[in-house]
C-alpha cells in the first residue's frame, strides 16, 4: 500500500512560484475581507449615531415645546421617514409629525414602560410604521400632565446601504485577488527566471563537469553577483579538481619507483640467492623503504593541511629553529643568528622549518646560514640558487630543478611544497630570494 505524504509535505513539494502566488493572494483576500468588516462596521456606527443625534436633538426639542405649551397641530420634522409624536400617558396622540397618523400612535404605552424619564433613551425597535427604527425617548410636561415625546428613524435606508456595500465588496474582493494572484504570477516568473537558469546550468555542470559555465543573468542585480561567485567557485573547483588528478599521478608516479626497486631487488634475491648477503638486502631494501616511507609520511601531511583551524600561540622563533637544526639532515655547518618571536603552532613551524634548513643543506656548497627576528627567519645558503623564473615553480609538488641530486638525497619534490603549504595555512608565507652569501635565502614570515 502507497504511503501518502502528508498535507505539510505536499504543500513543501509545491513549485515556489505556486506557493508564493497563493500565500500572497490568501493573505491579500483576508486583509481585504476585514477592511471590507471593519469598513461597514464603521459606516453601520457612524450612521446611526447620526441618526440618534437627529432624534435625541428633536425629542428635545419637542418636549421643550411641550413644557411652553407651545405645541402646534403639527410638529415638525426635517429628515426623510422622520416621525415625532407626543404622547399621553395613556400612550394616545397629542401631536405628531404631518407624516404620521393622529390616532395610531408610534409605539404601544406598555412598550414606553420603563423608557420615559427626565434623559432621553434611544434603542432600536419596530413602530408602527416602520419595521426597524431608531427611537428616542424623552418624559415632559404638556399642560400640567405628564407625556411622552417619541421620535423614530427609520434604519431600512442604512440596511440598504450596508447591503449594497456588502454586495460590491463581495464581488470586489475576489475580482482584486485574482487581478494581483495573476500580476504576482506574472512577476515572481520574470523574478524566478534567472534561478531556474541558473538551476539548469547547475544540473548541467552536475552531469558534464567544468567551471564557470553558470549563466550569468543580464541585469546587473543580486543574482548576477551569485552567478558570478558560483561561477569563480566552480573555477575554483575545477582547478582544485586538476591539480589533485595531477598530484594523484604524480604521488603514483613517485611510488612506483621505490616499490619497482624493491619488486626488483626481492626478485633479484630469489632467483639468485647467493648474489646477496642478508645485509646487502637488508641495506638495499631499508632504503627503498624508508625512501618510501617519508614520500607516504609527507603526502599524508600535504593531505591534512588545511583540514583543521589553527589555534596558533605565541613561540619563540630561536628555539624552533634550533629543534629543526638537530632534527635536519647534516652535510653542511649551520650558523644560527638572532632570535625573536612569532605566531603559529609549534609543531607545524617546527616542520616548516626543518624542511628549509634540510633543503638549504642538501643544496649548499659549504655553509649554511639561519638569521631570526620577530616574526621572520632567513634560511640562506652558498649553493647554486634558484633562477629566478624557477622561484615559484619550486613551491610545486613534485618539482625537483635537479633530478640527478634530489634522487641521491632521497628527496621527492615535496619539502617546499609542504613548508608553503603549512607556513600559509599558519597565517605566513614561504619566498625565495637571493642570498649574500651566493645561493638561495629562503624567507619564512608569520604572524608577530
Amino acid at each position: 500500500m502507497t504511503e501518502r505524504p502528508e498535507p505539510g509535505r505536499r504543500w513543501a513539494r509545491r513549485p515556489l512560484r505556486v506557493r508564493l502566488t497563493v500565500l500572497t493572494a490568501g493573505l491579500l483576500c483576508l486583509t481585504l475581507t476585514l477592511g471590507a468588516v471593519a469598513l461597514t462596521t464603521v459606516l453601520s456606527a457612524g450612521r446611526v449615531a447620526t441618526l440618534d443625534e437627529i432624534t435625541t436633538e428633536r425629542a428635545r426639542t419637542v418636549a421643550a415645546l411641550a413644557e411652553q405649551d407651545r405645541v402646534a397641530a403639527t410638529l415638525p420634522v426635517g429628515e426623510p421617514g422622520e416621525i415625532a409624536q407626543l404622547l399621553d400617558a395613556q400612550g394616545r396622540v397629542l401631536a405628531t409629525s404631518p407624516n404620521a397618523s393622529r390616532t395610531l400612535p408610534l409605539v404601544a404605552a406598555d412598550e414606553l414602560a420603563g423608557r420615559s424619564g427626565a434623559e432621553v433613551t434611544v434603542a432600536t425597535t419596530a413602530s408602527a410604521y416602520d419595521d426597524e427604527v431608531r427611537m428616542a425617548v424623552l418624559g415632559t410636561q404638556y399642560r400640567g400632565e405628564p407625556a411622552t415625546v417619541v421620535v423614530t428613524m427609520p434604519l431600512a435606508e442604512v440596511r440598504g446601504l450596508l447591503r449594497a456595500l456588502t454586495v460590491s465588496l463581495v464581488a470586489i474582493v475576489p475580482v482584486l485577488t485574482a487581478l494581483l494572484a495573476i500580476a504576482i504570477w506574472i512577476v515572481l516568473g520574470r523574478a524566478l527566471r534567472p534561478v531556474e537558469e541558473l538551476r539548469g546550468g547547475a544540473e548541467r555542470v552536475a552531469r558534464h563537469g567544468g567551471g564557470g559555465t553558470l549563466p550569468v543573468p543580464r541585469a546587473d542585480d543580486e543574482l548576477a553577483a551569485l552567478a558570478r561567485t558560483l561561477n569563480e567557485m566552480l573555477d575554483a573547483l575545477d582547478a582544485a579538481a586538476a591539480r589533485q588528478r595531477a598530484f594523484v599521478a604524480d604521488a603514483a608516479h613517485e611510488l612506483r619507483s621505490p616499490l619497482a626497486s624493491l619488486r626488483t631487488s626481492l626478485d633479484v634475491a630469489a632467483a639468485h640467492p647467493d648474489s646477496y648477503t642478508q645485509a646487502e638486502l637488508v641495506s638495499e631494501l631499508g632504503r627503498e623503504v624508508a625512501r618510501m616511507q617519508a614520500l607516504v609520511e609527507d603526502l599524508l601531511l600535504l593531505s591534512r593541511v588545511g583540514s583543521a583551524p589553527s589555534r596558533p600561540v605565541e613561540v619563540d622563533l630561536r628555539a624552533l629553529v634550533d629543534e629543526a637544526v638537530r632534527d635536519a639532515r647534516s652535510g653542511a655547518g649551520v650558523v644560527v643568528e638572532g632570535g625573536g618571536l612569532g605566531r603559529g603552532e609549534p609543531a607545524a613551524l617546527t616542520r616548516v622549518l626543518r624542511n628549509l634548513v634540510e633543503n638549504a643543506v642538501r643544496h649548499a656548497d659549504s655553509r649554511v646560514r639561519v638569521f631570526i627576528g620577530d616574526g621572520e627567519v632567513l634560511v640562506e645558503d652558498d649553493g647554486r640558487g634558484v633562477p629566478v623564473a624557477d622561484r615559484e615553480r619550486v613551491f610545486e609538488r613534485f618539482v625537483r630543478l635537479d633530478e640527478a641530486r634530489e634522487r641521491e638525497a632521497g628527496g621527492a619534490g615535496l619539502g617546499l611544497a609542504i613548508a608553503r603549504e603549512v607556513a600559509r595555512a599558519q597565517g605566513g608565507d614561504v619566498v625565495i630570494e637571493d642570498s649574500p652569501l651566493g645561493g638561495a635565502r629562503v624567507v619564512l614570515t608569520v604572524p608577530a
